[in-house]
């Protein structure tokens, strides 16, 4: 892969988040053609969609509340998991937090957190490859708008949980959709975020930012 900061610099422009205007990020207006173009750039077909090209409504929720409430994450060790472009970690950069890092499998989203991490001024550790599995090495771990895949889901709730026990705070941030755990979470916030019909069905998205558990006996089911 050649310079994928100039590929997101060119196939992207900078905006603000609908609910998170403090903070400008390298985005994308309409899905497909940023869709096709990174197929066309990587080579490649049938892949995933570029989740870092867009400002997702769980990870908006966390950012607010974390701007709003900085001492929520001060001088504390912060994963952005699943990071996406960045937004979560940025926000906890900005609000104090002693060390931020952000896990993505992406490495075009490893690019844009690292692009949109400088665009803010802040530092944000960008850690490439899948962090599943790794040992508790934060205070608290972010995870927003995981839940919409059965796989992912699967994948990803057992270690989350693991490292709640481990004695990490995990924030869930969910925006109702289909594979969200429905036992171990306790709500702390609930936001009504602003998104685009090129990503959702509606204009609204009403995202519940919760607590997540270590609860060894739970299961996955579909609703919310």
């Amino acid at each position: 892969m050649t310079d994928p900061e100039a590929f997101i610099r060119a196939q992207t422009a900078i905006a603000r988040p609908a609910l998170v205007p403090e903070i400008p990020l390298h985005l994308a207006t309409e899905i497909t053609p940023i869709w096709q173009a990174t197929e066309a750039w990587l080579g490649a077909e049938g892949i995933e969609p570029p989740f870092w090209a867009f400002a997702w409504p769980g990870s908006q929720a966390m950012a607010r509340l974390i701007l709003d409430d900085p001492a929520r994450v001060a001088g504390k060790r912060v994963l952005d998991f699943a990071a996406g472009c960045g937004l979560a970690a940025i926000a906890a950069a900005k609000a104090g937090a002693a060390l931020v890092e952000a896990a993505e499998i992406d490495p075009l989203a490893i690019a844009a957190t690292r692009l949109n991490a400088a665009l803010n001024g802040v530092a944000v550790s960008a850690l490439d490859g899948d962090v599943v599995g790794a040992p508790c090495r934060w205070d608290l771990i972010l995870a927003g708008d995981v839940c919409y895949e059965a796989p992912m889901t699967g994948h990803i709730l057992p270690w989350l949980r693991a490292m709640a026990a481990a004695g990490a705070e995990v924030w869930l941030a969910d925006p109702g959709r289909a594979y969200v755990p429905r036992e171990g979470l306790a709500e702390i916030a609930r936001l009504d975020v602003p998104v685009t019909r090129e990503l959702e069905d509606r204009d609204n998205r009403l995202v519940r930012v919760c607590t997540l558990a270590p609860a060894d006996h739970s299961t996955l089911h579909p609703g919310a």
